[in-house]
């Protein structure tokens, strides 16, 4: 994220009155922006297709990075996809396609909602994707995601907390504090163990982990873990998420890597564990996840057999 993005990203802040009255009324919503409590158990014992929401990330991310899309786009693509998932099952017979149009539908959703200069839906079909849709065959979908989420785009996410916990830290620097947290944020979407959490939460630990040695977390206990988060943020939970992201992207991702890391401990499941693989790799996440990178050479395009007869709202 380039400093300019950054500059963007940060809102004036209300009074601390304000302030708290704002964060505990998005805490109290956001259980209604966020997959359905079995939805991780669901992708752990792979009811739903793992691998292909896998796809769809890496999708996302590359048409996110290629068009310079500001990183609340990239997150709330991802948050559509998995709270339709989590309630409506996509016909398998037919292979993925269904899943590269959900993912299309998403978003463009998303794009909808944060971005100024909004591409046509036939361009945001770039970068290699298996199939592409229809205008018409696209814009059904949106309808049926929108129905299903029960007309909530404008999610709750971690993006809404992150200024507010960032200056409740002592740091000379807010706005690189802000962008490393909002890089955290993104890489958590790759690993489903994050799912289990919500987004004060993720906010709260994205915080902690990009500060680094600049906040002892073990002394942020009683007033003084209020005053960093908020009266109930449930600090074991924020504790736990911490936990994962160091292991799991402070540790695989070079970006944030420290110096001599201690060993890795038990991961906590195994499709966290190629998640977190793929994170690692970071092949499909440009250094800045704002940036513009090249778009690679056109390839043939298959276009979907009969997606208006196939998927369709109930």
């Amino acid at each position: 994220m380039s400093s300019s993005s950054a500059d963007n990203w940060i809102p004036h802040l209300p009074s601390d009155d304000d302030a708290a009255v704002i964060i505990r009324r998005l805490i109290a919503s956001e259980s209604d922006h966020i997959p359905s409590p079995d939805y991780l158990s669901l992708c752990r014992d792979r009811t739903i297709d793992v691998t292909a929401r896998q796809d769809s990330i890496n999708w996302i991310f590359k048409v996110h990075a290629h068009y310079g899309f500001a990183p609340l786009t990239a997150f709330l693509s991802v948050n559509y996809l998995d709270r339709f998932l989590s309630t409506q099952s996509l016909p398998q017979k037919h292979g993925r396609w269904p899943f590269q149009l959900l993912s299309v539908a998403c978003l463009c959703l998303a794009a909808k909602m944060e971005e100024p200069n909004i591409p046509f839906i036939v361009d945001l079909q770039i970068l290699e994707p298996k199939f592409v849709f229809e205008p018409k065959t696209v814009q059904r979908m949106e309808l049926w995601v929108m129905s299903i989420l029960n007309w909530r785009l404008r999610s709750v996410t971690p993006f809404d907390f992150l200024p507010h916990f960032i200056s409740k830290l002592p740091s000379s620097s807010p706005r690189d504090l802000f962008e490393a947290s909002s890089d955290l944020v993104l890489k958590t979407i790759r690993v489903i163990d994050f799912l289990g959490f919500s987004p004060s939460t993720i906010a709260a630990a994205a915080v902690l982990c990009a500060a680094g040695e600049r906040i002892d977390f073990a002394a942020a206990e009683g007033d003084q873990a209020a005053a960093l988060f908020h009266d109930i943020v449930n600090k074991e939970s924020v504790r736990s998420c911490h936990q994962l992201m160091e292991e799991y992207l402070i540790d695989t991702c070079h970006k944030f890597r420290r110096p001599d890391p201690p060993p890795q401990s038990t991961p906590a499941s195994p499709v966290g564990v190629l998640d977190a693989a793929a994170c690692g790799s970071c092949d499909t996440l440009s250094e800045n996840p704002g940036s513009t990178v090249q778009a690679e050479p056109p390839a043939k395009r298959l276009r979907a057999s009969s997606p208006d007869n196939d998927v369709r709202p109930p």
